[in-house]
């Protein structure tokens, strides 16, 4: 996505600064406006890469993602065509009326109902013809609901290509082969850079993003496949990549910074088919998008691909051992 003609707001350091005053520091593992956990403090996503062994053949796989493409931040703040840059989310009460969604993967999707407000935030916006992911917090029961390619038919229903409820206090994973709103058949929600916990100064989870060509096969906790190759080249989904040490943070701008050392911790986990080396985020106006574009100064080559199984406790659980 070119981001080249979006509104940019330029957020003060300052600002910033005097954000992490505010209560917004620490470990930001929690929804924000709810008392639910975003995931276990020990599932996947919260558990570090930095000392897993890299894999063998990890030049290759970084080569066929691209060595020389940059590293790229899918969100900011303004708009493109029209919608969101990044994948939104809301937070509803127990009290919101749920609706039904009929589903084009019904057997492979949760059947609901979900707990739609009325004008939800939408993936690239209301008029989008593109993933139109649509994330929403119960935050009274702490669920996660997930929807791919959601479109409203009337006030009480809607259709969507697949759909999945997340239990956010659990750690269990879905059936395998099943895909879900997102083509790894892992929630979107927890890999997302919010812009509360960088201005924080911490991003504490492994960071969703996109390879152009991915395997025909799945690695633990990824429970779906989408790939076009069966080369042990091309990255499997599920696959964590961490970047190297050798990235200084304090080359880049201090509001990015969480970032980079977030890749250096947790890693990024390839999720779904896209353009190389772009990292999912949710929209918000705070975000300083000439800060974000910095990011593109890291070129692929400084990641390498990690052998994550021994994290895995159990192939049915997203348990990860620290």
């Amino acid at each position: 996505m070119n981001t080249g003609s979006v509104v940019r707001r330029v957020l003060p350091l300052a600002v910033v600064g005097a954000l992490a005053l505010t209560g917004l520091s620490g470990c930001q593992s929690q929804v924000p406006g709810t008392d639910c956990p975003m995931f276990p403090a020990d599932s996947r996503w919260h558990a570090s890469v930095a000392k897993l062994p890299v894999l063998a053949n990890s030049s290759s796989i970084v080569a066929t993602v691209g060595a020389s493409s940059g590293l790229k931040a899918d969100f900011g703040s303004g708009l493109w065509d029209g919608g969101p840059i990044g994948i939104p989310y809301v937070v509803v009460p127990a009290t919101q009326p749920k609706v039904r969604v009929t589903f084009d993967y019904d057997d492979e999707s949760d059947a609901g109902p979900y707990p739609i407000p009325a004008d939800p935030p939408i993936e690239g916006g209301p008029q989008a013809d593109g993933d139109r992911h649509i994330l929403i917090v119960d935050k009274g029961a702490c669920r996660l609901y997930e929807l791919y390619d959601a479109h409203p038919t009337s006030s009480s229903a809607w259709t969507a290509g697949s759909g999945a409820i997340w239990d956010l206090r659990s750690n269990a994973l879905r059936p395998p082969t099943w895909t879900w709103a997102d083509a790894a058949g892992l929630p979107i929600l927890p890999g997302l850079v919010r812009y509360d916990e960088v201005a924080a100064g911490k991003v504490d989870h492994a960071i969703r993003m996109t390879v152009p060509v991915s395997r025909t096969s799945y690695l633990w906790p990824a429970r779906h496949q989408a790939g076009s190759s069966s080369s042990a080249s091309a990255p499997a989904m599920g696959q964590r990549f961490r970047l190297k040490a050798s990235v200084k943070e304090a080359d880049f701008p201090p509001s990015v910074r969480p970032i980079i050392t977030a890749l250096k911790t947790y890693g990024a986990i390839n999720a779904d088919n896209g353009s190389a080396w772009y990292l999912s985020g949710a929209p918000d106006p705070r975000w300083n998008n000439d800060d974000l574009a910095a990011l593109r100064r890291i070129p692929g080559s400084s990641f390498e691909a990690v052998d994550a199984s021994g994290m895995m406790v159990s192939a049915s659980s997203g348990q990860a051992r620290s």
